[in-house]
Order: structure tokens, then C-alpha cells, then sequence
């Protein structure tokens, strides 16, 4: 497969899976764009690349900067602004768990131990309700608490060791 055909394809696949972590498509294709590229790119390459406009541009570049992933690059005597992604691949993974448990996981425990700590009547689909949710919130705390450990490690030199040795 040619260079441009295989890049293309990349962009479009990596746009269509963008749906599954939390993002739309166009955020996940000028992410993937950025990944893919060995320098920085300013937002007029990203429009002529993607055939996107510049406030679709502007806004999703924006939202993957408040995701942590891409960043502002300037170049000396240059007006325009360029941008680059993370290409740490375990760092975009940690970046993007903290992210989706702030935007996902934690709205969800909120509802989940709201709901839960209801008090129920006498009636058994009440008492029902109630202890599933309880069951939900604490399978979903847990679950998140690990993913908080897990993201935590590489803030820990001794972590990143550990992480180092099993690759």
C-alpha cells in the first residue's frame, strides 16, 4: 500500500474508533493526523488534510488541548500556531483514562450513590432497586479506584520501573 493511501486509511479508522473512547470523529482524526506526523502541523494543514473547516479545526484542537494529548507549538518568526500530539503511547493511555473517568465515571457514582441511597418502602421492587444500584456503585467505584491506581503508576518511579521490566 502506497504512503498516502496507508495514512489515509489510519486517519479514517482511527476517526471511526474515536467514537468508542469518548470523542467525535473529526477529534479523533486531526489526533490521529498529529500522531502520525514526524513534526508539528498548524491548523491550515490540518483543514487542507482533513477537508474540515477552520472553526470545526479550532474546536476540536481545543478539546483534545483540554484532554491533555495534543499542544501548541510555536516557531520562532512564525504568526501561525502548530500543534503535536502526544506520542508517548502509555501517557496518551493514562491521559485519556483520567479524562474519561472525570467526564464518564465519576458523573455516573454520583447518580449511582444518589440513587442508591435511597430509602426504600416496603415494596420488594423498591428494596430491589436499591440494593442493585448499591451493587452497581460499588462495582463501579472499585473499578474506577483501580483505574486511578493503575494511571498513579506513572507518577511512581517505582511504578514506571515495574512497567518497564514487564514490557
Amino acid at each position: 500500500m502506497e504512503f498516502r493511501k496507508a495514512k489515509n486509511k489510519f486517519i479514517q479508522t482511527w476517526g471511526a474508533l474515536g467514537s468508542q473512547w469518548g470523542i467525535n470523529k473529526t477529534m479523533a482524526q486531526i489526533h490521529a493526523l498529529l500522531m502520525v506526523s514526524p513534526e508539528p502541523i498548524s491548523m491550515e494543514e490540518i483543514m487542507g488534510e482533513l477537508q474540515i473547516s477552520r472553526g470545526n479545526a479550532s474546536m476540536n484542537i481545543r478539546a483534545l488541548m483540554d484532554w491533555g494529548i495534543v499542544f501548541k507549538e510555536y516557531r520562532q518568526g512564525e504568526r501561525r500556531e502548530y500543534y503535536v500530539a502526544e506520542k508517548d503511547l502509555d501517557e496518551l493511555a493514562v491521559k485519556i483514562a483520567r479524562e474519561r473517568s472525570k467526564r464518564e465515571i465519576k458523573p455516573a457514582l454520583k447518580v449511582l450513590k444518589e440513587v442508591s441511597s435511597h430509602e426504600p418502602d416496603y415494596s420488594a421492587a423498591e428494596k430491589h432497586f436499591v440494593e442493585q444500584t448499591g451493587k452497581l456503585y460499588d462495582f463501579v467505584l472499585k473499578a474506577d479506584n483501580m483505574l486511578d491506581k493503575v494511571t498513579e503508576i506513572k507518577d511512581n518511579w517505582l511504578g514506571r520501573l515495574v512497567l518497564k521490566l514487564m514490557k
